[in-house]
């Protein structure tokens, strides 16, 4: 059986780190969509962002998007945590079987990501502005997600619960 998992959810919940453990655990590629913008860009999503603007940095991510999800065969993807604020983006990932939506309590995701970082959308993040971002969001993970899994404990406990809930091992 051919597996491709796609991570969602806010910034800070671990799309990369646990998607990198879990594709490790099941022995596919995987790709982290802010790694894929700047290789086809030249520029990270922050320096995008910068430069550009929201509107031309959420483009280049929908096409970043949408060329891993044409690769054939098992993967697992990672995301950057407002991808599915694009439409082209949320039909790609509704058409995929396997969108997980990983998910934490705000002060555990602003514990996680800091000052903000290299993540200009949530700079200096705070546990209201983040709820807010998750409720802005919502309907647009749901509309894609096939599970929740919360993104609390362990990196393996994690992947643990992943591979249980999209039935992989």
């Amino acid at each position: 059986m051919t597996r491709r998992i796609v991570l969602v959810g806010l910034p800070g919940v671990g799309k990369s780190t646990v998607g990198a453990a879990l594709a490790a655990t099941l022995g596919v590629p995987f790709f982290d969509v802010d790694e894929v913008v700047r290789e086809q860009t030249g520029e990270t999503p922050a320096a995008l962002l910068a430069t550009v603007g929201e509107g031309a940095f959420r483009a280049a991510e929908a096409d970043a998007v949408a060329s891993v999800l044409a690769r054939p065969g098992a993967l697992v993807v990672a995301t950057g945590g407002g991808a599915v604020e694009t439409a082209t983006t949320r039909e790609l990932l509704a058409a995929e079987r396997g969108v997980v939506l990983l998910f934490a309590p705000a002060s555990v995701l602003v514990e996680r990501i800091g000052d903000g970082g290299d993540r200009p959308l949530v700079a200096a993040p705070t546990v209201e502005r983040l709820i807010a971002l998750g409720e802005w969001r919502a309907p647009w993970y749901d509309e894609v997600a096939d599970v929740e899994v919360e993104a609390t404990g362990s990196i393996d406990e994690v992947v643990a619960r992943i591979t249980t809930l999209v039935g992989v091992s």
